[in-house]
């Protein structure tokens, strides 16, 4: 059965909603922003910020002054970032930065957005949690475990407040789905499938300008690689098609695995642990001058109490929870379940419920401005990529991994384990 919006709000109903949201705001609350990376989501995320008036968007930072290269060939970069923000506001207030840490040396700006490659996050992360900047950072979350880790810790030792950018979590479909089978809607769960995507999709129309070219003028293309490796330049290792390369992503396993691992998480109510065993990881790598993650994929992740959760790009797309008494899937804009009784199914009162939210971008707002709770912490965050993450991990080493979720170790196996890590160029260091 599929299940309407309408149908979907009746049958949620009654939701408690924030004060904020509400429309009760101070009406001098106002949240200064500065954007750290304003290519492929960077770009596109601004005008959302914007558009809420308790935000000012005050700076923007890239190692690009402007080019092609991002979402379907666009042209991007702090430049084209800073005309769009003074063209909304009516004025030339927004400033530039092509180092990110100079941005945070900045005393009025209260958050940052981190829409920076995936081998960037760390760093980022650190260093912004430790000027004090509250954080909206995009997904997925890190590049390994242990920056994983390190981001988690920085930001809970500064304590300020982050949202990662799984904007799913604020989707009325996927809310609803594991609410409903947080409160045994198809009885005891045994299996949850996660469907990705897979290939390499040449999203900046640059896969085949794979060569070796001179840099182009206005991109500190050095400053782009930090911590990663070094490497010659080509335009189809940067823009948006640079997660098809392992050195600064980890392909579409990492990519959308943080969006449908994290809601098969939160519905196994896992989202602070994850699986004891990584098992059957088979699949195929690009073959591409440049590019070289996994391109087709399949594993099985084992928790302790006996549920399986099977994760391929030949699944049907999304996440499917199946349980003793039925089934329900859902996707972005969807849910199906096995009987209607399922889907019409009222939640106790006295049930699990998330926390609210059908604005992500508002509610890391609310949690900056207002104290309510941020629905993509960045602890639980850390546990979906982690799991991904060790696909990759089984993928590459060709076997089955026993994976201790309390220690964040693989076990009895050092080749794997050090696959947890990698180790940053100089003169970057991992602990920010």
């Amino acid at each position: 059965m599929q299940f309407t919006r309408r149908q979907l709000f009746a049958a949620a109903a009654p939701l408690v909603v924030p004060a904020s949201v509400r429309g009760q705001n101070p009406p001098s609350s106002r949240l200064t922003i500065g954007f750290i990376g304003t290519g492929n989501n960077g770009y596109g995320y601004l005008t959302p910020f914007m558009k809420d008036p308790r935000v000012r968007v005050v700076a923007v930072c890239d190692v690009n002054r402007e080019g092609p290269g991002y979402w379907n060939g666009t042209v991007r970069g702090w430049a084209p970032a800073k005309r769009l923000v003074d063209e909304f506001y009516g004025d030339e207030g927004c400033a530039v930065f092509t180092d990110y840490r100079e941005m945070l040396q900045r005393r009025d700006i209260d958050a940052v957005y981190l829409g920076t490659p995936d081998h960037w996050h760390a760093l980022n992360t650190i260093h912004a949690a430790r000027a004090g900047k509250h954080i909206y950072g995009q997904k997925p979350l890190s590049l390994t475990v242990r920056d994983g880790r390190r981001m988690a810790d920085a930001v809970a030792n500064a304590k300020v407040v982050w949202q990662t950018g799984s904007q799913q979590r604020s989707d009325v479909y996927m809310r609803r789905a594991v609410e409903l089978v947080r409160n045994g809607a198809i009885g005891k769960v045994h299996t949850v499938r996660v469907g990705l995507p897979g290939g390499t999709p040449d999203f900046g129309r640059t896969a085949e300008q794979h060569q070796t070219v001179p840099v182009p003028d206005g991109f500190d293309f050095n400053f782009w690689l930090g911590p990663a490796p070094d490497a010659p330049y080509s335009p189809a290792r940067v823009g948006v098609n640079y997660r098809w390369v392992r050195d600064y992503s980890g392909g579409q396993l990492t990519d959308w695995g943080a969006h449908h691992i994290d809601i098969a998480q939160l519905g196994l109510d896992t989202q602070t642990s994850g699986p004891v065993h990584i098992r059957n990881a088979r699949g195929q790598f690009a073959k591409h001058p440049v590019y070289n993650t996994a391109t087709d994929f399949y594993f099985e992740c084992e928790y302790e109490s006996g549920v399986k959760m099977i994760v391929g790009n030949k699944e049907r797309g999304g996440v499917r929870f199946e349980g003793a008494d039925g089934w329900v899937w859902t996707n972005r804009g969807r849910l199906e379940t096995s009987s209607p009784g399922i889907a019409a199914a009222s939640l106790p009162a006295s049930g699990f419920r998330l926390p609210y939210s059908r604005d992500h971008e508002k509610n890391f707002t609310d949690a900056v401005l207002h104290g309510v709770p941020v629905v993509a912490p960045i602890e639980e965050a850390h546990r979906t990529i982690t799991i991904a993450h060790l696909g990759n991990i089984a993928l590459e080493v060709g076997r089955d991994l026993r994976w201790d979720p309390r220690r964040e170790t693989i076990l009895n196996d050092d080749a794997a384990a050090r696959l947890l890590d990698r180790p940053y160029r100089r003169p970057w260091n991992p602990e920010g």
